[in-house]
């Protein structure tokens, strides 16, 4: 006890941030030593530690003396006192941003004991979401100490600790679907001047969650830059990683007709989008149905169900040239199409539906003609009136 407090008085005197944030880690060693949760380790801090780092210790101390009790909620509350102490130093310490991984470190707790708090049986009388939502506010307490360090520095300056505490935030507000809350963070991040000079797996982290959001708007053309952006930057020995970004990236690219490589969803051991590609290929409706009902727990889970879905318009698009190829022509009865769908189980459309099915298709570039509504035939171009599928290659 008496080593690990001094230990954390030598790194607060030498002003080396790296030793001190391992050191109120609650990954590190000390954590679990039930010593260091004792009123006696809160005299010595008190007796050593010099204000204001004193109580950001003593709040520490309380933190692991409430994980010794295995009381979560408690342990949150305390970690959020210290993550305000710690706001109050970076405030006072106007010239230098030395104890930036004390905050990154201690940050990164905060947001794993408040998801703690969330599941525990304590945090259960409370709403839903509520610890998490007062965790964002806490993170957003050193957001903006270290966006509001406006010196022309940047060697010294605190905004080099605005994207760790971004992605910390992304973080939370997916969890309480509260995207919204992000468009603030992410227009002073694009406007720094720091914003192409952050670290590569800070920059990664930033774009995958760009990526998901943009899938939440709908806009999967820009999903598809930041999710490849991530994934081709990602370290390829992060495996685990990589499988997480695809996990997005597959569905987009296959919205925007850029089929997978069996091979590369083998490498990631992501097959399930295997039988939903070989679905959409064939322009089987009733396949892609039930693919859809065999991983849904899989889709569902990982947020992507209605990107899935949406492929049934690709799905729609292959079973159309399916009908061509057979029928040899380029004025196709809609009776014909309404026929094939019927054929692959979806009866509950006529021909109106089946025409504004085909105009969709049409408008998306996916089929190349018009809708003769007078003689009920979809009249396609004798050039590529389906255009080609790429092909996502591997890496």
């Amino acid at each position: 006890m008496d080593s690990y407090i001094m230990q954390l008085r030598r790194a607060w005197l030498n002003q080396d941030g790296d030793v001190l944030a391992d050191l109120l880690s609650l990954s590190h060693n000390h954590a679990t030593n039930p010593q260091l949760g004792s009123d006696a380790a809160m005299t010595k801090a008190m007796e050593h530690l010099s204000a204001p780092f004193d109580d950001l210790v003593l709040h520490h101390i309380k933190v692991i003396s409430s994980l010794n009790k295995d009381d979560a909620l408690t342990s949150y509350a305390h970690q959020s006192a210290a993550i305000q102490s710690l706001a109050k130093i970076l405030q006072l310490q106007k010239d230098e941003n030395w104890m930036l991984p004390v905050m990154n470190s201690m940050c990164l707790d905060l947001r794993r004991l408040a998801l703690k708090a969330e599941a525990s049986k304590f945090g259960k009388n409370q709403k839903s979401g509520e610890v998490l939502e007062k965790c964002a506010e806490c993170l957003m307490s050193c957001f903006r100490v270290c966006a509001a360090d406006n010196r022309n520095s940047e060697d010294d300056t605190k905004r080099w600790g605005m994207l760790a505490l971004v992605n910390q935030l992304w973080k939370v507000y997916f969890r309480i679907n509260k995207l919204d809350l992000c468009k603030p963070l992410i227009r002073i991040i694009e406007s720094s001047g720091l914003k192409d000079q952050f670290a590569l797996a800070q920059k990664i982290t930033y774009k995958f969650f760009m990526g998901r959001k943009a899938i939440f708007d709908s806009d999967y053309t820009a999903a598809d830059e930041y999710l490849t952006y991530a994934f081709v930057r990602c370290h390829k020995e992060s495996a685990k990683n990589k499988r997480l970004i695809l996990t997005y990236l597959v569905p987009v690219k296959m919205l925007l007709g850029y089929m997978p490589k069996k091979s590369l969803l083998e490498k990631y051991n992501l097959l399930e989008f295997w039988e939903l590609v070989e679905a959409v290929k064939r322009g089987n409706l009733r396949s892609l149905e039930e693919v859809m009902n065999k991983h849904e727990i899989f889709f569902i889970s990982a947020g992507i169900y209605l990107i899935v879905e949406k492929l049934k318009l690709i799905t729609y698009r292959n079973l159309f040239k399916k009908v061509y190829l057979v029928l040899n022509t380029h004025q196709i009865p809609v009776a014909s199409l309404l026929a094939a769908l019927e054929m692959h189980g979806v009866d509950d459309v006529d021909m109106d539906e089946t025409e504004c099915l085909v105009a969709n298709l049409i408008y998306e570039g996916k089929i190349r003609g018009y809708i003769s509504h007078q003689h009920k035939k979809l009249v396609i171009s004798k050039q590529n009136p389906f255009p080609q599928l790429s092909s996502l290659n591997s890496n």
